[in-house]
């Protein structure tokens, strides 16, 4: 199982964010954050958003570190990128 985070480098909420990702599945995405803690209400379209002080628990975890830009270019090459616009299934997939 790989799992992919990005810095903490989005803000929202008074907080700082980090985007946690699969290039496999969704099914190992959804897997990896319920082991890790995170609610599936924090899963938007393509990626859990993790805040900054769960960004350690996720590395520990197995989550590799990359940078913003190459977590998106893995997600698309990988056929799991939903842009803005384009509607998620409902529930987990």
């Amino acid at each position: 199982m790989t799992v992919y985070i990005d810095p903490p480098a989005w803000p929202g909420h008074g907080r700082m964010w980090s985007h946690l990702v699969s290039d496999v599945s969704y099914d190992e995405l959804h897997l990896f954050a319920a082991e890790l803690g995170v609610p599936f209400r924090a899963f938007e379209r393509d990626h859990y958003d993790l805040p900054s002080h769960r960004y350690a628990d996720a590395v520990a975890a197995g989550a590799v570190e990359i940078g913003s830009k190459e977590l998106v270019r893995r997600l698309t090459r990988a056929g799991l990128r939903r842009p803005k616009g384009r509607p998620a299934p409902s529930g987990r997939d």
